[in-house]
């Protein structure tokens, strides 16, 4: 079982840091063209080539930030209906009075994830205050460092939400009551 629960975090970490730096370079480069476009296209020399750099990569920092929460979305859609090491994570149809048996959802849409990645998201948010917690902790008592926060940054948090999906992945069965692992 613990097998399946690291290919499913590997696949889920893959796609949310490709998805996070896709979406967030896109938007970046978006931005920079409408301004470029908005200072009237001047000419392309080095001067304006070196500034447009400079605003992408200016951009493209903050536009991750945007776009982590758009790849945690979309990356619980892959989550569902892909076997890992001889199993697979299956998302329950709602039983409704009319609907005698309770199938499951195949193929899983974004629709059908609204309550499921909320729960789970919150279930992140608190793995992941737990590890900056047990972090600061550990950065008071063994690191000289003389201000608490020092040492953090968006790295470090991308790490801790990386770490903490894998731990969310355990307990997000026990959490969310229409997700089933099924053995293949």
């Amino acid at each position: 079982m613990q097998r399946f629960y690291f290919e499913l975090w590997f696949f889920w970490a893959l796609r949310v840091v490709l998805c996070n730096l896709f979406l967030g370079a896109v938007l970046a480069s978006l931005i920079t063209v409408m301004l470029y476009i908005k200072q009237g296209v001047p000419a392309l020399d080095p001067e304006i080539k070196t500034a447009l750099w400079e605003l992408f990569r200016f951009w493209f920092f903050i536009s991750l930030n945007l776009a982590l929460l758009v790849a945690l979305f979309r990356s619980v859609k892959y989550l569902f209906n892909r076997p890992h090491a001889g199993y697979v994570l299956r998302l329950k149809k709602c039983a409704k009075e009319d609907e005698p048996s309770r199938g499951y959802i195949d193929p899983v849409g974004y629709g059908n994830l609204v309550k499921v990645w909320r729960k789970w998201f919150m279930l992140l948010i608190w793995i992941v205050g737990s590890f900056m917690v047990l972090a600061l902790i550990a950065t008071y008592l063994f690191t000289p460092y003389e201000a608490l926060f020092d040492w953090f940054n968006i790295y470090v948090l991308y790490g801790f939400i990386l770490a903490g999906g894998y731990l969310s992945f355990i307990f997000m069965t026990g959490r969310c009551k229409n997700i089933r692992i099924v053995k293949c």
